[in-house]
């Protein structure tokens, strides 16, 4: 695309030039430096570029755009969108659009003259400018530019028009946002009280999207299978080791400062990759010792703070003040709004893995209140707080174990409990294995085991509408499944299990983890 943008001078030109640079990575060339170029003595002199632009027209018939435009088009290592600011001629306009055809978009900026003037008797800037805007008017171009408006793409009045209007205004014409709301966006969530494997899950899917986003705080941990030992994320999406995709923390996170820099150390993230929402906030020290005084023993919390700083959040100030990313000097290399890059994202046609956190069972709005997190754990939640609206969803997947977990204690009900005893009777898995690896991610302490739920999966599946769903620990059913490669493979209680679940939660199961390692998801998927 080859955006021109002509007005009279004040109209805002240079501005709207900068911020389609800004936002969206066009090319700028200016028209001026050309001038400069060509003729050194006009270098910083109004009076002298009006005359120059005007020789070259009448001895190039206004072609010295085209040309100039066509040779910094070729020296560019990478096809990218070039902005021209400004032209000022219909011969220039014409010339360009009988060399570049339907890719040329032109775009008029004006004001009103009293407008106009008054910016320019405003101007500081190291051009030598003429002693008022009368005077500039005398030149002949000038005095017609305005009548451009009559052959552009778009013409847009700056007056009373703040430039971040403007510039969205010409952005939707051109079609920077993309035509439609596209969807591509993947979402997934867990089915039960967490812990259900939605790191393992996450981080096998995360190769295929542009953007990995995740939702939620520090106290989730999502583990994913690395050698020679697992690896624990808390802040950053569960792909972000084996991807090359674009980090995303949105503007619902809530952050532990000293572990989400160990996690970006240890990972090797780069600046230029992950984008941290100025909105999200931070958790205290305060925060953290409210939650292990007093939500602890009573309801089972991993008391990371993630509770009481969203408290704060939502008192506005009233019970504290509120840290943001904004504020914390560390972060500033990442910051960026994540509508900004959501909105790059959708325009380029990238995908964009949403993943969410804990499991729906413990939803603050839809669990057993109060032993529930703080925060809304279904699709819908995810989507809030990371600012995706529901018509850009593709997919909607759900992960569910087949025995799930609740942390040791008073953390909440669940329909039938069991012990890892029984299922390690059942299984064939040796009971000393199950005790060390059902720890919970974060705060390392042993879990409650329980029958598989039929009543949460389907109270789970009408929240989140999924249109798939990925079953883990399908090993726990029985042993022999962790050599399953293949769906047919599996035991026959399991694909018997397999089948009423997806009757249940109608939805298909397109992904079943046999077991804790690289080679161990069966995928079924149809997309």
């Amino acid at each position: 695309m080859v955006v021109l943008i002509s007005g009279p001078v004040a109209s805002g030109k240079s501005r709207l030039a900068a911020a389609l640079v800004n936002r969206f990575g066009m090319h700028l060339i200016k028209t001026r430096r050309l001038l400069e170029q060509a003729i050194p003595r006009a270098i910083g002199d109004r009076a002298r570029l009006q005359r120059a632009g005007d020789r070259l027209d009448r001895q190039s018939e206004g072609r010295w755009v085209v040309d100039a435009l066509s040779k910094a088009m070729l020296a560019m290592q990478t096809q990218r969108n070039v902005v021209v600011d400004c032209v000022r001629t219909t011969q220039q306009i014409e010339s360009i659009r009988s060399g570049f055809g339907r890719s040329v978009a032109h775009v008029h900026v004006t004001a009103p003259l009293e407008v106009l003037a008054r910016r320019y008797e405003q101007r500081r800037n190291a051009m030598r400018e003429l002693e008022s805007y009368e005077r500039l008017r005398r030149n002949r171009t000038e005095r017609s530019v305005d009548e451009l408006a009559r052959v552009a793409d778009i013409v847009i009045d700056t007056n009373r028009t703040p430039e971040a209007d403007v510039v969205t205004r010409v952005a939707a014409h051109l079609g920077l946002y993309g035509r439609s709301y596209e969807r591509l966006v993947d979402v997934l969530v867990g089915g039960q009280y967490g812990s259900e494997g939605k790191g393992h899950i996450s981080s096998y899917l995360a190769p295929e999207y542009d953007y990995l986003l995740r939702v939620g705080g520090p106290n989730a941990g999502h583990t994913v299978y690395e050698e020679p030992k697992p690896y624990t994320f808390h802040h950053l999406p569960s792909g972000s080791r084996n991807s090359e995709a674009k980090l995303i923390l949105g503007p619902g996170a809530v952050l532990k400062l000293d572990k989400l820099l160990e996690e970006i150390n240890e990972c090797q993230v780069a600046t230029d990759r992950l984008f941290i929402d100025p909105q999200a906030v931070l958790i205290t020290q305060q925060d953290v010792d409210l939650e292990m005084e007093r939500l602890r023993g009573s309801i089972g919390s991993t008391a990371q703070g993630v509770g009481a700083a969203t408290a704060r959040r939502v008192m506005r100030g009233a019970a504290g003040e509120v840290t943001r990313a904004a504020d914390v000097r560390e972060l500033a290399p990442f910051l960026r709004p994540t509508l900004d890059v959501l909105e790059e994202a959708f325009a380029a046609g990238s995908r964009v893995f949403l993943e969410g956190t804990q499991g729906s069972g413990l939803s603050l709005y839809h669990g057993p209140y109060p032993k529930v997190t703080s925060r809304d754990t279904t699709v819908s939640g995810c989507l809030a707080e990371a600012g995706i609206a529901p018509s850009r969803v593709r997919r909607t997947i759900m992960v569910c174990r087949t025995y799930p977990i609740r942390v040791a204690g008073n953390s909440g009900p669940m329909s039938m409990e069991t012990t890892w005893e029984e299922v390690s009777n059942r299984s064939g898995i040796p009971l000393e294995e199950l005790q060390a690896s059902e720890l919970t991610s974060t705060t390392r302490r042993s879990r409650r085991v329980g029958e598989f739920d039929w009543a949460l999966l389907r109270r789970a599946a009408s929240l989140n509408g999924p249109s798939d769903l990925a079953l883990t620990f399908a090993d726990y059913i029985s042993v022999q499944n962790r050599k399953a490669r293949r769906f047919e493979q599996l035991t026959e209680p399991t694909i018997r299990m397999i089948e009423e679940i997806e009757s249940v939660a109608a939805a298909p199961v397109s992904l079943i983890a046999t077991r804790f390692h690289s080679r161990s998801i069966i995928d079924r998927r149809a997309w």
